[in-house]
């Protein structure tokens, strides 16, 4: 059975239970540079950037992924959140961009195939496409609004590179998560559909938008319903919000997405707002409670945890689903959708 129809048939019984956050994960192990840079000739200083773990210290990557199915997660992402060309020029590492991306989707499969020989139990595999530090909308210069430091073009061919080294490292789906830019979003859609095509299989892409104000918009000023209304036409395997706030600041703007769009949600908020010190300090328990107030609204398909997310987390959100209905998935009648920042319908 295809990946698709594996996930939609576990779907339609029960609600999925994703991963968490890799950061977070990362940091309790107090690594030095040294530990990041592992052998290799680097010129950058590399603390910091966490997927060149993958390639560096995958004794630590594989030991994140396995902490997360063990408390349950049906699916994990691979640790290539920021391996793109633009992302690794901070690094001087986009030499290392197929590589990265690669060896990440070989180390997570691996590690679920791993699970599923103990259990029988299949688990999936999500290559993560991050937003890059660019967009496609905004100026970065206030004085020049029409000033844009990338192009479409370009930024598809960054796109390309990460999809194509995702699939052949044997990834079930394409996540393109945390987008603040619309346009990037659609550009990384495009990258990803024409590398599944390149390489002959069906690889679903899984889309993620994340909220940067309380009116529920992301940084190029879409609502959540515009959003869906931008991308609806990839016909995406799972559509939803992560990283953003809090579950209960989350819970309105997932409503108003839940309510229309035709595809699996999947959810994955942060554990709450970080502290002064930019810690979190929403316990599993807590965390898990808020998603439950999810589950009574039947928002949601898929759960997990974003920033400051810890396998314990993801155990605590795995027990609260648990033998919990999954939502059901409206058919709105066929109209002309459009959108600006608002959404447009076109009434019959």
């Amino acid at each position: 059975m295809s990946a698709r129809d594996a996930f939609r048939a576990r779907a339609d019984k029960r609600i999925l239970v994703f991963d968490g956050g890799y950061g977070t994960a990362i940091q309790g192990y107090k690594l030095t540079e040294a530990d990041y840079r592992g052998n290799l000739e680097l010129t950058h200083d590399q603390k910091g950037n966490n997927d060149l773990l993958s390639i560096t210290r995958p004794d630590i990557v594989k030991a994140i992924h396995s902490a997360y199915l063990e408390a349950g997660a049906d699916m994990i992402e691979t640790n290539t959140f920021s391996a793109t060309q633009i992302s690794m020029a901070d690094y001087g590492c986009e030499h290392l961009v197929r590589e990265l991306n690669l060896e990440s989707a070989k180390l997570a499969r691996a590690c679920c195939d791993e699970f599923e020989v103990r259990d029988g139990k299949r688990r999936f595999v999500a290559g993560s496409i991050g937003p890059t530090n660019k967009t496609l909308s905004l100026s970065p210069d206030v004085n020049d609004p029409g000033f844009r430091e990338i192009d479409f073009d370009y930024l598809r061919n960054v796109y390309r590179e990460q999809c194509d080294a995702l699939i052949e490292g044997g990834v079930d789906f394409l996540l393109i998560e945390t987008i603040f830019d619309t346009l990037n979003a659609k550009c990384a859609a495009m990258a990803a559909q024409e590398a599944a095509d390149a390489c002959g299989r069906d690889v679903p892409l899984m889309i993620s938008m994340t909220i940067t104000d309380m009116a529920g918009r992301n940084l190029s000023g879409h609502t959540v319903e515009a959003f869906w209304a931008a991308i609806r036409h990839v016909k995406p395997l799972t559509v939803g919000l992560n990283c953003s706030f809090g579950a209960d600041l989350l819970r309105p703007h997932l409503a108003a997405l839940a309510k229309q769009a035709d595809a699996l949600i999947m959810a994955y908020p942060n554990a709450g707002l970080p502290n002064e010190l930019g810690q979190y300090d929403e316990l599993p328990a807590e965390t898990a409670t808020l998603i439950e107030a999810w589950l009574d609204d039947g928002l949601v398909n898929v759960v997990g945890g974003c920033c400051g997310t810890t396998p314990a987390h993801i155990a605590a959100i795995a027990k609260a689903v648990e033998d919990r209905a999954p939502r059901h998935i409206p058919q709105p009648p066929v109209l002309t959708r459009l959108a600006g920042l608002e959404p447009f319908i076109m009434a019959a």
